[in-house]
């Protein structure tokens, strides 16, 4: 068997949903048991940021993305673009709403704005697969800019529009969905700077960090200084 296919057996067999209910329980009992708390900003402390809302696949890659960048002062993972109220990791993670994994980016303007949010969303993640990324299958996992003004959906639409015009992705059509902000429910408290916490999950050591540093390689001017 050549290695090239023994890797893509490896990559499907490794998942940010869970396999089964136990996987499951493993995830929201032990996992979350031996992670220590980990310390995020008040509200009061984030009332000067803007917030931008993407969905990119599984939230513990792109909140790890997000966080990288210049400027942002905070990102939640949580469920967006759905109707259902309060959705929970497992009813999102097995499909059982219209949510997507999405993530709540807490901003500087004054120091990345949003069209450079937009330029990482759209450079961290393949705009093209629809309902997957990666090793990750579903409408959970599809790809969605969401904006809160017209303003925002012009900058979306025409960064689109740029990217399709210089035929970046081939003859690929970009399936990203352009979706007015509703609302945005809070992922579980263990989801949170999961990859951070959780170094040596299999998930995050194969899939999640290796879509980090590939961002971080083609987007050095826009990170934190602390960031490599």
């Amino acid at each position: 068997m050549r290695i090239s296919t023994l890797i893509l057996l490896l990559l499907t067999t490794i998942s940010c949903q869970p396999k089964n209910k136990s996987d499951k329980q493993d995830i929201t009992h032990k996992e979350q048991l031996e992670n220590s708390l980990v310390i995020k900003p008040t509200a009061d402390q984030l009332q000067e940021y803007e917030t931008a809302y993407f969905a990119s696949g599984c939230f513990w890659c792109v909140e790890a993305i997000f966080e990288s960048v210049k400027g942002v002062k905070e990102v939640y993972s949580g469920y967006s673009g759905g109707t259902e109220k309060n959705p929970t990791y497992e009813q999102v993670s097995y499909g059982k709403t219209h949510h997507a994994e999405a993530v709540e980016v807490h901003y500087d303007p004054n120091v990345i704005s949003f069209t450079q949010l937009v330029q990482v969303f759209f450079g961290s993640h393949d705009p093209t697969t629809l309902n997957r990324q990666g090793p990750d299958r579903g409408a959970q996992y599809r790809s969605i800019a969401f904006y809160k003004t017209d303003g925002e959906k012009n900058i979306i639409q025409d960064y689109i529009d740029k990217l399709e015009t210089e035929n970046v992705y081939g003859d690929r059509p970009i399936v990203t969905e352009v979706k007015p902000f509703e609302k945005f429910y809070m992922a579980e408290e263990y989801h949170q700077d999961y990859e951070k916490r959780n170094p040596n999950n299999s998930y995050i050591r194969n899939v999640s960090i290796p879509r980090l540093n590939s961002f971080k390689k083609n987007f050095k001017s826009y990170l934190k200084e602390n960031v490599h």
